[in-house]
């Protein structure tokens, strides 16, 4: 006989009992959305930028998971690849890489990743920072050279001629706006195509997986950072918002559910503070990128922007809500 345990909220449903989904049940299905939201981008990579791109999408998932699977048979934890969080972290970590990366470096991050960032600091739920943005921010230290070589002989950019739109805006050099909107242009696997992204992007807003805040907000404060201390033209600042990583960043990285404040103000507040760092990284920093540098700072101080947002209980004063958390 079932036996329910009666107890103060939040409550376990038990899907045996009631039919809702456990708890390890809603991340798999979220994650799945995240993933199928993932794949036009994905399509549209390995379409433009070849077989390479396709391998490095392969290898770093599988690297993902066989971590994530290793490492947790080794230190006898549950089992935990069912629920898909490596999948998508090997995803969004692949597609963060150039096309024509050696296969041995996106393996290397995948490493980094869920055994550094994910596992070491408890799993799922209490990593710090995004592990895949993470991940890549380790890579761009430790292996420059192949990071920021976005050279594809099968769409004809060659090492001479794979300057990104966003080294092109860095230098003051005009940019095709609509090439970058579809996505005819040097960068990594997923972040050229605007148009897969915003396919993605709808799918998970549609599912209400993501809120609107942290993506809108995020992209404006870069549009307006750039439109007041870059250039007050509006193709410089439309270059901006659809140059790099923005849009993969804001709608696929910095809506992270465990590195993200959960308040509605903490997420503007969040998506404000990235923003600026994002600008001023671009602006005035002496790299063309900064998104991804700005999200993890952004994790890192999640946690102090979400106590500082949190709503006061009814009948309870600031002072003594303070004092309870002590």
């Amino acid at each position: 006989m079932k036996m329910l345990n009666v107890s103060s909220s939040p409550h376990t449903h038990l899907r045996s009992f009631f039919g809702h989904p456990e708890p390890n049940d809603r991340t798999r299905d979220i994650m799945l959305d995240v993933i199928i939201a993932m794949i036009p981008t994905s399509v549209y990579g390995v379409i433009q930028f070849g077989l390479n791109a396709f391998l490095v999408l392969i290898a770093t998932v599988a690297a993902c998971v066989l971590f994530e699977y290793w490492f947790e048979k080794v230190h006898h934890k549950p089992l935990t690849v069912g629920d898909l969080s490596a999948v998508v972290t090997g995803m969004i970590l692949a597609l963060n890489m150039p096309p024509q990366i050696p296969l041995w470096i996106p393996i290397l991050g995948a490493f980094f990743a869920i055994v550094v960032v994910k596992q070491l600091f408890g799993g799922l739920g209490q990593n710090f920072m995004n592990p895949a943005l993470a991940a890549r921010c380790f890579l761009l230290i430790s292996c420059a050279r192949f990071m920021t070589n976005y050279s594809s002989p099968s769409f004809g950019f060659d090492s001479t001629s794979s300057a990104t739109p966003m080294a092109a805006l860095k230098a003051k050099q005009g940019v095709d706006l609509m090439s970058m909107f579809i996505g005819r242009v040097p960068g990594t696997i997923g972040e050229v195509s605007k148009i897969a992204l915003l396919i993605g992007a709808g799918y998970l807003l549609i599912r209400k997986v993501i809120s609107w805040r942290i993506p809108v907000v995020y992209i404006a404060t870069v549009a307006l950072f750039s439109f007041i201390f870059g250039s007050q033209n509006l193709s410089y600042v439309l270059g901006e918002v659809l140059g790099g990583g923005l849009i993969f960043g804001a709608f696929f990285m910095a809506t992270d559910y465990v590195t993200t404040p959960i308040t509605p103000a903490g997420q503007i507040i969040f998506a404000v503070f990235i923003g600026l760092l994002t600008g001023l990284f671009r602006i005035f920093g002496t790299g063309a990128e900064g998104v991804s540098y700005a999200i993890i700072l952004g994790n890192m101080i999640s946690p102090l922007i979400e106590k500082s947002t949190i709503p006061v209980a009814f009948g309870r004063t600031k002072k003594k809500k303070e004092a309870a958390a002590k």
